[in-house]
């Protein structure tokens, strides 16, 4: 068993992306409405940047969308980058660094993330909140894909059997599931509802969960035009 988040999923990135869309019950509407809201940005984004990008699944549908921009990939993994460096080639700029580092160099039209931020405490996420929020210029964007906390005990509860259910139900197996739960022992995740409060403390005029499926969520906030 490896101790860290990174190390965890540089052991998994060869095998990563296969059953994404068997452990990820709302695959095509979490990640298509996480592009999609993109089309809230003043203009098209000319410079991106992912965090906690993997094996840029992300990135990819980003990059398609918008084939003018240029994409900055940040993840603690190098493994998966490398996984990302094949599929993006140079289109995309490389970073490896952790989610609590200082952000790469630089203003973005648009910060993105899916199922990376889950990894880090609930002060961390606040610290990271705020430094994207000074990443973005005015009417930049952020937005998180993210695997969420029930509101109570019992809603979290809920919500993980019926990830698994749906998991099975999709076709994985014990060994999937078993290497997924090793993935899972790193996250930290957290209610939408203290995670847009946050948004808001860090300085975003707006937030609001646009798409939500259980534990599966895309949160949205925007920089004010004015700075």
């Amino acid at each position: 068993m490896t101790n860290s988040a990174p190390e965890t999923f540089d052991a998994h990135a060869a095998a990563y992306e296969a059953p994404r869309r068997r452990l990820i019950p709302p695959f095509d509407a979490f990640y298509g409405t996480a592009v999609d809201v993109l089309r809230m940005l003043p203009a098209p984004p000319r410079r991106v940047l992912d965090l906690g990008a993997g094996t840029g699944m992300l990135a990819a549908r980003v990059a398609a969308a918008y084939p003018e921009a240029e994409l900055v990939l940040v993840d603690g993994a190098p493994a998966m980058l490398e996984q990302a460096r094949s599929t993006l080639g140079e289109r995309a700029t490389l970073h490896v660094a952790d989610l609590n580092d200082p952000l790469p160099a630089g203003e973005f039209d648009a910060v993105v993330s899916a199922l990376a931020i889950h990894h880090l405490d609930d002060d961390g996420k606040r610290a990271l909140f705020a430094r994207v929020r000074e990443a973005l210029p005015p009417g930049g964007m952020f937005v998180n894909a993210e695997q969420v906390a029930g509101p109570t005990p019992c809603f979290d509860r809920y919500n993980r059997e019926w990830h698994e259910a749906s998991a099975r139900a999709a076709g994985t197996d014990d060994a999937e599931w078993a290497a997924s739960l090793e993935r899972m022992r790193h996250d930290q995740p957290s209610d939408v509802e203290s995670q847009l409060r946050w948004l808001r403390e860090a300085g975003f005029d707006a937030a609001d969960c646009v798409f939500k499926d259980h534990r599966f969520a895309v949160l949205v906030a925007r920089r004010a035009t004015g700075r």
